[in-house]
């Protein structure tokens, strides 16, 4: 018998709306919502593009309650699925109203699942499409009373879709097998090809198509440069603090390192990932959504499914690969149309790794996976109105002079310039080399930078050789991604990133027509006043101060005849020029710099600062200092311990769960922080000693520890890993 409640709202005397208000307390719908609730009332199916915060689920909700029977619900996000359980029993005097059915149920708890379906007290069943799959439930659900079927989060059946899923395919062969019910396929991100696809493997070629507007207009959208990134985002934290926000990661790992620095330095915040146990993310969630945390860090790739409305910001550490899955992402900001900020940083290496994890996959994924790729790098490096190269992605004309300032590039207008003859001069030399170079090379070919490889081929007694040393590597760098943004240049995943000309960079070159590019913040700008504007208000760098620093890490470098980056780093040398250590304490919290370097150099460093600081009166604000993780010395402990005892670094990374790199990232931290590592026993049964002393001898005369330049130098001769501990050695004995 069903309840006096399900009968009231299945009255069907009462209209939508009045139901709308009966049930949810809302005076009127949003946008389509009312069209698509009475399409799928009708008995039709219906294809709903709606943004996130637009009030997809009502789509399904409502319908569902004022319909005989139990609507099916496939979602591929679990926490979206309690969150929604949880708020229809929140507007119900009867639990059973909507449940869940999937693995993590009880044998009892299932049992009153299948009891309140039979019964009719449930309106809405959630499932995950792995659960529909399995033939208990396909058979238990055959036999029950079925209303429709709602398809949340649809872009999953597509494999140009940014989440896709397998199991989304057979949806409709599953469907046909329980009942054939009219269906409502729901999304927030599809791109025209994604809506195709979603169409035709759910057999809906003759659904109603609502599409709302994707535009966000309470949404500022910002892209920084990824540096000194998680003093960065601490600092951006601090400017909000006491609002929600999320930070999306790449990497658990990265999740994990994040969230224990932003608490280690005041701030709430949690990690959120696919890796902690189903109690600890429900805690975790409960927790956001009960406002005891105020920022949730969480993984890209597992995807949050919160429900929050009142969201302030959004902070991608790594960009996503692809644009649908970042507009998702940042429209989890400002769903109650109130302030959303949405910040991503960037740096072209992690596009690069998004490359690289695609190498060994079947050639038509990668084909996909560069596309989607190539224009998440078009967006971040537009020059021009965010929300409209957004907007276009999906299909929809925007006229950038609505955006009101609401993004970067029209907030702070970049001037534009004509780099077709930069472009002609990329495209020669890609041609001239015969197509065998990657960017960086290219790069180092036209500011006549003299490498291994270079000379191997003999570039440098070509004409294109150093033809481009008016400009600097970065400069070209950014013109090939525009190239290879813009359909000139392919980049060749099988053959690791090699530049090819395509048939559009030919006719390019025979009629050189205008390639806008726009002109980038100088982020190494010695007043720093790019900086300032861009992070409303972040301290900047005392370029004064910071070459005097440098002047004087040459001094101490050729005094103790090692280079400059053994004894403090840039990126460490830009942190005394901002935050004024003036003791062996405050110079022990700059990144880079641990008790062994400090004590080691620091004395001259924070007897320059002192007097700088007094000659200049200079106030410090100690409260910009960051503060290190400091649980993670048990590790350290555990790494100066184990190499101590000449365990194989194989075995010592297995130990700990970590890869070999992420082994070396450890070692690393621990030898730039002064603290000297032996790994000689190691690096002698990997190498001979010829081949160490030869890379021992590179980074005794190079400019910069970075191992790119040192890969390229070597040309494949030696692995990343092995160069990596060989800089250890390098490092523990020269600089600590």
């Amino acid at each position: 018998m069903q309840p006096i409640l399900v009968k009231r709202i299945m009255n069907s005397t009462m209209s939508p709306a009045e139901k709308l208000k009966d049930f949810f307390g809302f005076d009127g719908f949003k946008g389509n919502q009312e069209a698509v609730i009475n399409n799928l009332l009708e008995g039709n199916d219906g294809f709903v593009i709606m943004p996130t915060g637009g009030g997809k689920s009502l789509c399904y909700q409502l319908p569902a309650l004022m319909l005989e029977g139990t609507a099916v619900v496939v979602s591929p996000l679990i926490a979206l699925m309690k969150n929604q359980v949880d708020a229809l029993r929140g507007f119900s005097t009867e639990n059973g109203i909507a449940h869940v059915m999937n693995s993590s149920l009880t044998k009892r708890e299932l049992l009153q699942v299948k009891e309140d379906i039979v019964s009719g007290i449930t309106k809405l069943l959630y499932v995950a499409p792995e659960s529909l799959t399995k033939e208990e439930n396909i058979e238990f659900l055959a036999g029950q009373n079925i209303s429709f079927y709602a398809i949340d989060e649809a872009h999953c059946i597509s494999e140009w879709g940014h989440d896709f899923r397998p199991e989304y395919r057979n949806l409709r062969s599953i469907i046909h097998r329980i009942s054939i019910k009219p269906i409502i396929a729901l999304t927030a991100t599809a791109t025209p090809k994604v809506q195709s696809d979603i169409i035709k493997n759910l057999g809906m070629d003759h659904a109603n198509v609502f599409k709302s507007s994707f535009n966000r207009d309470n949404l500022y959208y910002e892209v920084r440069p990824k540096v000194n990134i998680e003093k960065e985002i601490i600092k951006f934290v601090r400017q909000h603090i006491g609002k929600s926000g999320i930070i999306y990661c790449l990497s658990r790992k990265k999740v994990e390192e994040i969230a224990q620095t932003l608490q280690v330095n005041g701030i709430k915040a949690l990690p959120y990932h696919a890796g902690l146990d189903a109690t600890s993310r429900a805690r975790h969630q409960d927790m956001f959504l009960m406002e005891d945390t105020d920022v949730i860090v969480a993984t890209i790739a597992f995807g949050m499914g919160i429900d929050k409305p009142d969201v302030r910001f959004v902070i991608h550490h790594d960009i996503p690969k692809s644009l649908e899955s970042y507009y998702q992402e940042t429209g989890r900001a400002g769903r109650d149309g109130g302030e959303g900020i949405c910040v991503a940083f960037y740096d072209y290496k992690d596009i690069e790794k998004l490359e690289k994890f695609m190498h060994n996959k079947p050639v038509a994924e990668q084909e996909i996976g560069k596309q989607l790729i190539a224009e998440t790098v078009g967006y971040v490096e537009n020059g021009g109105c965010r929300r409209k190269y957004l907007l276009h992605y999906f299909g929809e004309f925007y006229d950038e002079s609505q955006c009101t300032d609401m993004c970067d590039n029209c907030r702070h207008p970049r001037e534009k310039f004509d780099a077709r003859e930069d472009a002609n001069l990329v495209l020669r030399a890609v041609r001239q080399t015969h197509n065998q170079f990657k960017s960086f090379q290219i790069a180092q070919i036209l500011i006549g930078k003299l490498t291994a490889k270079i000379k191997a081929y003999r570039i440098n007694e070509q004409d294109i050789f150093g033809e481009g040393v008016e400009r600097d590597e970065r400069h070209w760098m950014a013109v090939i991604r525009q190239l290879v943004v813009r359909g000139y240049l392919h980049k060749d995943i099988e053959t690791y990133g090699v530049l090819r000309i395509t048939e559009a960079g030919e006719k390019f070159l025979s009629n050189p027509e205008e390639f806008l590019m726009s002109k980038d913040h100088n982020y190494d700008d010695a007043d720093g006043e790019d900086i300032v504007n861009l992070q409303k208000g972040a301290a900047a760098l005392d370029s004064t101060l910071y070459n005097m620093l440098k002047d004087l890490t040459r001094k101490e470098a050729q005094k103790k005849g090692v280079p400059p980056y053994a004894v403090f780093q840039e990126n460490s040398l830009s942190e005394m020029a901002t935050h004024y250590p003036t003791s062996i304490e405050e110079l022990k919290n700059i990144p880079g710099i641990g008790e062994g370097k400090a004590i080691k150099f620091g004395k001259p460093f924070i007897e320059l600062i002192e007097r700088y600081v007094a000659d200049n009166d200079i106030e410090k604000d100690s409260d910009l200092v960051v503060k290190s993780v400091v649980n993670k010395s048990g590790l350290k402990v555990y790494i100066i311990q184990s190499t101590d005892r000449k365990i194989p670094l194989d075995d010592l990374a297995k130990a700990k769960s970590l890869s070999l790199s992420e082994l070396l990232d450890e070692i690393d931290i621990i030898v730039n922080s002064g603290t000297k590592i032996n790994i000689d026993y190691y690096l002698k049964d990997v190498l001979d000693e010829d081949q160490i002393n030869d890379i021992y001898d590179y980074f005794m005369e190079a400019e910069t520890a970075d191992i790119d330049p040192a890969m390229d130098e070597f040309d494949g001769e030696f692995t990343e890993e092995e160069l990596r501990m060989v800089r250890i050695k390098f490092m523990s004995e020269v600089a600590n």
